[in-house]
Formats: C-alpha cells, sequence, structure tokens
C-alpha cells in the first residue's frame, strides 16, 4: 500500500509539473521589447563617435590609411545594424568592434536616432 501511495504521488509531482511547463515555456519564449532610440540621450553619449566621424574628411591610418565615413544624416536602422554588425563580428574593424562591444542595445538606438536627425 505505501508503495501505491509512492508511485501516486510521484506521477501526480510529474503530472504538475507538465502542466506549468507550457505556462513557463510562453513566458520564456515572450519575443523581446523594441528597443526604441532617443535622439537626445544619443547626443549624450556620442563622444566617442565624434573623434573620427566629426571630422571632415578626416582619414585615420589604422588599422589601414582609409577616409571616415560621414554618419550624419544617415539613415537609423543602417547605423543600428552596422553597429550590430561590428559588435558581433560580421564586420570588421578593430576599433569599432571595441567601440560597439561597449554598446547596450539601447545606446545603439540612441546614437543611431541621433546621427540619423543630425545633417
Amino acid at each position: 500500500m505505501l508503495n501505491l501511495i509512492k508511485s501516486m504521488l510521484v506521477v501526480m509531482a510529474a503530472a504538475s509539473s507538465l502542466a506549468a511547463a507550457p505556462a513557463f515555456a510562453q513566458g520564456a519564449a515572450a519575443p523581446k521589447a523594441e528597443v526604441v532610440g532617443n535622439a537626445d540621450a544619443g547626443a549624450k553619449k556620442n563622444s566617442t563617435c565624434i573623434g573620427c566621424h566629426g571630422i571632415p574628411e578626416y582619414k585615420t591610418a589604422f588599422p589601414v590609411v582609409y577616409r571616415v565615413p560621414k554618419i550624419a544624416g544617415q539613415n537609423a536602422k543602417y547605423i543600428e545594424a552596422a553597429l550590430q554588425a561590428y559588435r558581433s563580428g560580421d564586420r570588421s574593424h578593430p576599433s569599432m568592434k571595441g567601440i560597439a562591444m561597449s554598446l547596450t542595445d539601447q545606446d545603439i538606438a540612441d546614437l543611431a536616432a541621433y546621427y540619423a536627425n543630425k545633417k
């Protein structure tokens, strides 16, 4: 009789765990909230950017000599995609990767909003 009660308790515990699993899985699979950029916040986060991108016709010598692109007025989604690609390693540039690695998704959205609105 004791074994029967133990077996029933195990089955009931397993059943309750299975019943709770879909609710837990739904919470875990919830979509990530969309990050919305704030240009005013981006204006306070751009000190690293202006050192290269804020100088007209600026050329840098690291890792090779090239003209630094102007990002003022660029499409916000493009800037976000570029920074995320540098951060993930899909785009390669040592300085930009280091900078992008230090940015949160919110920082990236804010900077993109700021530069998209700047002419």
